[in-house]
């Protein structure tokens, strides 16, 4: 029987000869191991058992944080970049150190949190929640830690940031869509909703511009969608109908005038 060596080989995230190289590891992991050659004798399934048995803690904590990464930015249509930035960001944190008692689930999340916002591509802490295995909670909490622990500066969120997707979500017309933008942008400007969320924001917008427009949509749909409360699109609502005549785009053709709308 012949016998074959494989001696300080790196470990790398996939099979030999197979998917790209996981950049957030840097070699750890060095062995030996000695078994039967022969056609097939070490395949997909026995080098990825061997390659993980041989991690490092930290970095059988970077492959899963990796590999939940991926999930979840595929799950919202994210781009490889910021999967990437997640990553770099979770290996910055993470450092090599012990992080007994937290969830690898909830960091990982939280930095690709941080990585959509960094990239001017921000989702609410509801849609990431969605396809994480965590709580909002958690999310909120390990964001704070990882903020706080690497200095991070992140730009406020405008309700401009959200209303296009919103929109597309809704099924909503491009018009309503702009209208919306607009709507949003002068309410924040002529500081009428003090104090408001940027998705409390939008969500409201979104429902005056709605019924301008031949595509009324109810409270209820938009706030499913956008992750609030009726009564919080509502209360946001309020204030802005103080100002409605104003809020609209110049020469703005309404289906349905400003008086017909909701007062409530």
């Amino acid at each position: 029987m012949y016998f074959y060596f494989i001696s300080h080989s790196k470990v790398e995230s996939g099979p030999p000869n197979g998917g790209p190289e996981n950049l957030l590891f840097e070699g750890h992991g060095l062995f030996t191991m000695i078994g039967p050659a022969g056609p097939g004798s070490f395949g997909k399934l026995d080098y990825a058992k061997y390659n993980i048995s041989q991690m490092s803690s930290s970095d059988r904590a970077l492959k899963t944080a990796q590999k939940s990464l991926e999930e979840m930015a595929d799950k919202l249509h994210l781009p490889r970049t910021t999967v990437d930035e997640a990553g770099s960001l979770f290996k910055r944190f993470h450092g090599g150190k012990s992080l007994k008692g937290r969830s690898n689930n909830a960091i990982a999340s939280a930095c690709l949190y941080i990585a959509f916002r960094q990239q001017g591509n921000p989702r609410t802490f509801k849609e990431l929640c969605a396809v994480s295995s965590v709580s909002i909670k958690e999310i909120k909490r390990e964001f704070k830690r990882i903020v706080s622990n690497l200095s991070i500066t992140l730009n406020l969120n405008t309700p401009g940031d959200f209303i296009a997707r919103f929109c597309n979500s809704l099924g909503l017309p491009y018009s309503v869509q702009i209208s919306a933008h607009h709507i949003a942008e002068k309410a924040m400007e002529l500081d009428i909703v003090p104090g408001r969320s940027p998705i409390s924001v939008a969500a409201a917008a979104i429902y005056m511009a709605s019924q301008a427009s031949n595509n009324p949509c109810s409270r209820k749909v938009i706030g499913d969608v956008v992750g609030t409360t009726e009564a919080t699109i509502q209360q946001t609502y309020r204030l802005m109908m103080t100002s409605a005549p104003f809020l609209f785009p110049k020469n703005f053709k309404f289906s349905v005038p400003i008086k017909c709308f909701s007062q409530s």
